[in-house]
């Protein structure tokens, strides 16, 4: 039987749909897939659910039977082996959860990454100061100083996503909340913060709304949440959510339709992007 993963790659993820997608073309079920493999059926599925590696041998098995042509096949194995190297994200495997190494493997390939935030400054956004504040208030469960150090790291790497010649689209709406409750009784790590901000708001690709207080209640009042897009047709539209001991990952069409349109209602009643920056430098001139 296949190995399990703490999380698949997204690499994994396609493939496992291609797979299925190949597999009900040629008009097979999972439990005559399983035969040729000489497997139990519940692998067959746990590979194209990609909860666990693609192995290898297997897969050729799998396309030749589905009638795949050899130049595609060797296409698909090449693939493949990108997609079980593991990614950047797993040196940090001593502090990252299992349910959190597949949200870094989605916004890593992403093209648009939407998302609210009622409580902190985005992750993507944030100051090591800002982000070592979080993790010290023991936001993420506890704040030995190991953990704390490696926790801010992670944070760190995954900013570079940013930093690449086509970053994905980051547009995120904070609740008026982030502003008002400081994570330091050291001015200078909001103020650093705020000025992270207002460099962020230049650049194409990024867009921060405020949701204010003024603005009354929205419909996004609940929890924190992204939504991530993706450029390979394979992958839909994903949503994630998180709460005090896991997270869920969302992906049917009803439930990421309602957060998408929680969002779009939200961009409207929040604060513009322009108005943001000046709420911003308000903030800031006070600190």
């Amino acid at each position: 039987m296949s190995e399990r993963r703490a999380a698949p790659t997204v690499g994994q993820v396609v493939l496992g749909k291609r797979l299925q997608e190949l597999r009900e073309a040629a008009g097979l079920g999972r439990d005559e897939a399983a035969r040729v493999l000489r497997v139990a059926q519940a692998t067959v599925r746990r590979m194209e659910m990609a909860e666990v590696s693609l192995k290898i041998p297997y897969i050729q098995v799998l396309l030749e039977t589905y009638g795949v042509a050899e130049e595609e096949q060797a296409a698909f194995v090449r693939l493949a082996e990108e997609a079980n190297q593991p990614g950047w994200w797993q040196r940090f495997h001593d502090v990252l959860p299992d349910w959190f190494s597949l949200y870094v493997s989605l916004e890593g390939a992403a093209r648009v990454i939407r998302s609210y935030e009622p409580h902190f400054f985005p992750g993507l956004l944030q100051t090591e100061a800002y982000a070592r504040a979080v993790m010290e208030a023991g936001t993420i469960g506890h704040s030995d100083p190991t953990a704390v150090e490696r926790h801010v790291a992670l944070r760190m790497t995954r900013q570079r996503l940013l930093e690449q010649d086509d970053p994905p689209h980051l547009w995120v709406i904070m609740d008026e909340t982030v502003l008002r409750r400081p994570v330091s009784i050291h001015c200078e790590v909001m103020r650093d913060q705020v000025d992270k901000l207002l460099g962020y708001i230049a650049r194409d690709r990024i867009t921060l709304q405020v949701a204010e207080f003024a603005s009354g209640p929205h419909p996004g009042t609940y929890a924190p949440f992204t939504l991530f897009r993706f450029g390979e047709p394979e992958l839909p539209d994903m949503v994630f959510t998180e709460y005090l001991t896991g997270a869920l990952y969302l992906d049917s069409r009803d439930e990421v339709g309602a957060h998408l349109e929680v969002l779009d209602h939200m961009t409207a009643r929040a604060a513009s992007a322009q108005r943001t920056e000046e709420l911003l430098r308000e903030y800031r001139d006070k600190i």
